[in-house]
């Protein structure tokens, strides 16, 4: 663990303090109206201007940080001419974030273009056809959504405008990937060309940069998205998954309803690995998205955990098992932004709204934040220091619905990094519950949440650093621990190896 502190440097609020290795924005492109989540896209091959910077004093500002941060990785200064206007300060954002390790996906818009109410600006007016004859048009079919129409994929010159806006990205902006919005849309709205639109866009981007991230947003779940173009799939990487998502967030809800009420961990156990994927890292998980908790919508984990008190230790605690069940699980974990440190307000794009990012809470040394960020800090340390935890293998070995709790095993094949995870949503501490172990021998505490508790945590419930597993079979095990679970918590176990 990192020594307690009495606040956070702003340095350890950076995400490369956070730990994390790719940033997905909301989409870049121009938008009509003032403020936007960036879904009505009016022109495709042009970053959004308002979010640039053009006050020349605040540039300047904002170059010194750059410069600071080149000259930090032994790199030549920028000279400030090069980060005038929004499409050059995207290219840099981009290029500092590879130099810091950071990969940038983008979030692309092809199954429809917004801005067809009259303004000149927006794509739908460029071919200039008349109302009511949609299907003339040149870029789109007569179908509506989201405010806009769905693209013509059936043209030829359409399907390569949008390949070849993939590329002016990947080239121009040097982004490592892209999530697409709604490509089970894309696929109803062009049903017999949308899916081999799809095979040639992910074939075509995997030819120009092999390496490139293709995420597919695809309602319901379908592995098929994910599966190679030479078998019938659509050629993704990578889906975003809400199985295990949904099954948390309703455990979470449950729980918070009060000690007596009941609990389903077993939905929370057969969500945990992706169902029907061959490989877990094809699924994107999450606990919280834009679409989720956007105002209006759906609470965050904070307010729903304690909807009394978001800043509670019910609230806190509660949170802890949702984020740590989502870092210790299969697939590739996404974290929205404030997640990390207990943001508990719903999320807007108006700036005007009052649901802004309150930042202030970590600068003013909020307890209940800063120590929520520590937690989320060293979890992540975590994921890197125990690949098992990165890895396919995954045994759900026990689920007790009255204790509400469940527990693990994470390991690489061939290779052993025994992990075992123990969560649990109860209000008391279990001192004394036997579970199984892969085998017999010493076991490091790695991970207590308890420590965050007003770190450090003066009354943790934990196991002393180590426990010792004992040849007595249980839960399908040949040995097994009686061990310390502490209230609301999630504990983890590895294997000691001797060094």
């Amino acid at each position: 663990m990192t020594p307690p502190v009495s606040y956070f440097n702003l340095r350890d609020m950076t995400l490369v303090a956070l730990g994390i290795n790719c940033l997905q924005p909301l989409p870049v492109d121009e938008f009509e109206t003032s403020f936007s989540l960036g879904y009505n896209g009016a022109d495709y091959f042009s970053p959004e201007m308002a979010y640039g910077l053009y006050d020349p004093a605040l540039l300047r500002t904002y170059l010194e940080t750059m410069n600071r941060l080149l000259r930090a990785k032994g790199k030549a200064e920028m000279p400030l001419q090069y980060i005038v206007g929004a499409a050059n300060q995207l290219r840099a954002m981009v290029d500092l974030c590879h130099l810091y390790g950071i990969a940038v996906v983008l979030d692309v818009v092809y199954n429809h273009a917004g801005g067809f109410e009259g303004d000149d600006e927006s794509l739908y007016f460029w071919d200039r056809q008349a109302q009511g004859d949609n299907n003339n048009s040149l870029y789109f079919t007569n179908q509506d959504w989201a405010g806009g129409l769905a693209f013509a994929l059936w043209k030829q010159p359409v399907r390569q405008f949008l390949i070849d806006n993939a590329a002016y990205y990947a080239n121009e902006f040097h982004v490592d990937g892209f999530r697409y919005d709604e490509i089970s849309v894309l696929v109803a709205k062009n049903a017999s060309t949308g899916w081999s639109f799809c095979q040639d866009l992910t074939g075509t981007n995997r030819f120009r940069k092999a390496r490139m991230l293709q995420n597919a947003e695809y309602w319901p779940v379908n592995p098929a998205v994910v599966e190679p173009s030479a078998e019938q799939g659509a050629g993704f990487d990578v889906t975003q998954h809400d199985g295990f998502r949904d099954s948390l967030r309703i455990v979470i809800a449950q729980a918070a309803v009060g000690r007596d009420a009941a609990v389903d961990l077993d939905r929370v156990a057969v969500q945990i690995y992706p169902p029907g994927f061959p490989h877990a890292w094809q699924a994107v998980t999450c606990v919280e998205n834009h679409d989720l908790v956007k105002a209006g919508e759906q609470q965050r984990i904070a307010a729903l955990a304690d909807g009394s008190d978001h800043r509670s230790w019910f609230a806190c605690s509660r949170a802890h098992v949702a984020s740590g069940l989502l870092l210790t699980a299969p697939g590739i974990p996404m974290l929205f932004m404030g997640q990390e440190f207990l943001e508990d307000k719903q999320w807007s794009d108006d700036p005007q709204s009052g649901h802004l990012i309150y930042w202030d809470g970590l600068v003013l040394n909020q307890k209940p934040m800063v120590d929520f960020l520590r937690f989320t800090q060293d979890l992540l340390r975590l994921r890197w220091r125990q690949p098992a935890l990165r890895g396919q293998q995954l045994n759900v070995f026990h689920v007790h619905n009255q204790n509400r709790l469940i527990a693990f095993h994470r390991w690489i094949e061939g290779a052993g990094h025994d992990v075992v995870v123990v969560a649990r949503l109860n209000e008391s501490t279990f001192p004394d519950y036997r579970i199984g172990f892969p085998s017999a021998g010493r076991w490091l505490e790695v991970f207590n949440s308890d420590v965050y508790q007003n770190w450090v945590n003066p009354w943790v419930a934990g196991n002393g650093g180590a426990v010792e597993a004992t040849d007595e079979p249980l839960h399908g095990f040949a040995a097994s621990c009686s061990v310390v679970v502490p209230a609301n918590s999630i504990v983890v176990f590895a294997r000691d190896s001797g060094v």
